[in-house]
Formats: structure tokens, C-alpha cells, sequence
């Protein structure tokens, strides 16, 4: 899981941590957008057999599409890219912000606790999908 950059999200822990994810348009493949997501927040290119998780609605409206692929990365290789943001919020100063800010593995019951509450599904569908009990 990753955890967001910037200002908003920096004393944020559990609740916090989400799958890396963005937006794209119907001119895109879903799979292959969410392949590129990976590759602009972790600087890691996936490879694999992916198994596509029942796409989840998020509290904010936002659709969030996942797959399940198996790999290996080191957390603390990742690169992520960055966006730009007035802060403080007023002050006129436009700082550079990582999207994501750190990544990690966690065991299921440690990555309930830390994922954002709409992606929480996708922990449970996954553990069905690898005939993991239930925690």
C-alpha cells in the first residue's frame, strides 16, 4: 500500500494508506491505467497475471478499479512523481509535493487499520481470492 504526499495527509496514519490509484478516461484501458498509476507513484513497472478486484466507490464518489498481481518491490526503493500546491493554503507559494510519500507491506489485520475505509473490500476480496481465513 502507499501513503499520500503533501501537507493534508502528512500526520495521517491509520485510515490513511491506500492502493496506488488515479483517474483516467474511457479513451484508456482501465488495467493498463492502473499499470501506469503504479509506475508514475512508485517508479516500479508491474509485471505479471493480474486478477481484476470488484471495482469500489470511495466515500468522495471516486470509482477505484484494483488488481491483484503477484511481485515483489522494496518499499523504500519507490519514486513517486510529484504535484504542485499553494502552501500554506493563502501564503501565494507554490510547493512541489510528492503523490505518495512512503509505501509498505502489512499484514492483513495491520492493513485493515491503515487503509482508507472505502478500500477496505478490496483487503477482504483478496483474501478470498488467495483462500486466506478471515481475521
Amino acid at each position: 500500500m502507499v501513503h499520500p504526499g503533501g501537507p493534508f495527509w502528512a500526520g495521517k496514519d491509520l485510515g490513511a494508506w491506500s492502493v496506488p490509484k488515479g483517474e483516467y478516461d474511457d479513451s484508456e484501458d482501465p488495467l493498463e491505467a492502473a499499470r501506469r498509476e503504479f509506475r508514475e507513484e512508485t517508479g516500479i513497472a508491474l509485471e505479471g497475471s493480474f486478477q481484476a478486484l470488484t471495482p469500489r466507490r470511495q466515500s468522495g464518489g471516486k470509482l477505484v478499479s484494483a488488481w491483484a498481481v503477484e511481485g515483489d518491490c522494496d518499499p523504500a526503493a519507490i519514486r513517486s512523481n510529484t504535484f504542485e500546491l499553494e502552501w500554506p493554503r493563502g501564503s501565494g507559494t507554490k510547493r512541489e509535493f510528492p503523490e505518495v510519500d512512503r509505501a509498505g507491506w502489512f499484514t492483513i489485520r495491520v492493513a485493515r487499520r491503515k487503509i482508507l475505509k472505502g478500500q477496505a473490500p478490496f483487503l477482504a476480496e483478496l483474501q478470498e481470492l488467495l483462500g486466506v481465513e478471515p481475521l
